[in-house]
């Protein structure tokens, strides 16, 4: 494996040394991963993004060094990788009876340009320039996958097995583990009598609120589904005898994290260098703390798939690259009152501490704010019982596959992010004296003005950060 890692590297290299020339000394290219894990809108968060890109009248913390004088879309650099579909999605969103559009179930790409006249000194000597932002879409649950690389199978074992005994969701798993001999000779029923009640769990576990719940492709198997490398699941410590079930599984999760998680490593994550990974605080909060120290420690985990820091121009060049920014988001800012941001970004800062400390250590620029990539509700103050509640309104399903107006009330958040954190911690399996609701709104009507995109919650201030110095 040493070999093939060196192998990779150097192949790697010789294929992207042309384009990181071209790059470096004539259009650069930026490219932002987007991910984050289900239910956090990714699909959304990026439609809205190129939507006002292209019309700009939403943006005004974006670019204050430059003047974007015309963005546009062009043909991907990468014809093997299916093309995000902005127009269907964009379509969804502003339809006269809106909708959410399809999720994340695969590697997409979509190519922005920019035209760009530098301000001041530099725009009086200098012409425009034309950045390119290619935008990687992934699943979140792929990028769980590369903590993998670093783990053995008995290791994996141990923490999924662990996973599984402290939630609800993986009660029928281990009922059907305790059924099977692992020091047996593997049979293939046995080993499908496993691994179709591991992968039920993983999906129940994701359905409730739980972030790690890997390996990622059991969850979202495409072409794979019902393959050997697919057919596998952890067993506590034992022996493993040739040709028994756990040696089987073991060598099935050899072959996944080499055919499965190396080349999506080598193809797509390598060579981001700009990140954004979105969260849904608000729904592992309602999920209770069981679901927000699983959100933390995910958190963490993901960081440690990344490469931050800053790479030299000679190592840009070489085609060698490293994650320069990292943006952490709380999506579905518009579930809340405006007054309750400020305590969300709180609790965001605080769930990813870890893993900024460990980006920032390395070079690599975090941040980690709350926003709304289409902003789904209106606000508005009530008098209920004596007290006057801050609320939101917005489209919600009727039931009859139409839908109504309401408004909510999620709940107050806590000034003190340890409120939320600390019971998480010490293992606590609901809120003292405290709910917290969420509420599934649909898009709002809307009708957009030339020059507007989709209206958003600090969309622009996520875009400043993530590449406005490149612009």
């Amino acid at each position: 494996m040493i070999i093939n890692d060196i192998a990779d590297r150097i192949l790697r290299g010789v294929e992207t040394v042309q384009d990181g020339v071209n790059e470096a000394l004539f259009e650069p290219v930026i490219r932002l991963g987007v991910t984050g894990l289900s239910r956090a809108g990714k699909t959304v968060f990026i439609t809205s993004l190129v939507a006002n890109l292209l019309d700009r009248g939403r943006m005004p913390q974006l670019g204050g060094s430059a003047a974007i004088t015309a963005a546009y879309l062009q043909p991907q650099p990468d014809d093997t990788v299916a093309r995000f579909d902005y127009e269907a999605h964009l379509a969804a969103l502003t339809a006269p009876d809106p909708h959410w559009p399809q999720s994340t179930r695969a590697v997409s790409e979509l190519r922005l340009s920019f035209k760009v006249q530098p301000t001041g000194l530099l725009g009086a000597i200098s012409g425009p320039r034309t950045v390119h932002l290619d935008i990687v879409d992934y699943p979140g649950e792929w990028l769980l996958d590369l903590g993998l690389m670093d783990k053995s199978y008995a290791d994996w074992s141990v923490q999924a097995l662990a996973d599984a005994q402290a939630r609800d969701e993986g009660a029928a798993f281990l009922e059907a583990l305790g059924c099977v001999d692992a020091g047996a000779p593997h049979s293939e029923p046995d080993a499908k009598a496993l691994a179709e009640p591991f992968t039920a769990y993983l999906n129940a576990a994701r359905a409730a609120g739980y972030s790690d719940c890997t390996p990622g492709r059991f969850l979202l198997p495409g072409e794979m589904a019902g393959s050997p490398v697919l057919t596998f699941a952890p067993l506590p410590e034992g022996n493993a005898p040739r040709g028994s079930l756990r040696r089987e599984f073991e060598r099935r999760f050899e072959a996944y994290k080499r055919e499965v998680v190396r080349p999506f490593f080598r193809d797509h994550f390598a060579k981001i260098d700009r990140q954004i990974v979105l969260v849904d605080a608000l729904g592992a909060i309602h999920a209770g703390p069981k679901a927000v120290e699983d959100l933390r420690r995910t958190m963490a985990d993901i960081l440690s798939a990344f490469r931050p820091g800053r790479v030299g121009r000679l190592f840009a060049l070489l085609g060698q690259k490293k994650v320069e920014r990292i943006l952490f988001a709380a999506t579905k800012a518009d579930h809340i009152h405006h007054s309750q941001h400020a305590r969300l970004t709180a609790i965001m800062e605080a769930l990813v501490r870890e893993a900024r400390d460990r980006a920032d250590y390395s070079g690599a620029a975090t941040s980690a704010m709350s926003i709304a990539a289409l902003r789904a509700t209106v606000e508005e103050t009530r008098d209920h019982g004596g007290q006057t509640l801050d609320l939101v309104r917005g489209r919600v399903a009727d039931g009859q596959g139409g839908s109504k107006q309401a408004a909510f009330y999620a709940g107050e958040l806590p000034q003190d992010p340890a409120h939320i954190l600390a019971p998480a911690r010490q293992g606590a399996t609901a809120w003292l004296g405290d709910e917290y609701g969420v509420m599934q709104f649909l898009p709002a009507q809307m009708t957009l003005r030339p020059h507007e995109g989709p209206p958003h919650i600090r969309l622009d201030r996520a875009a400043e950060f993530l590449i406005g110095d490149k612009l």
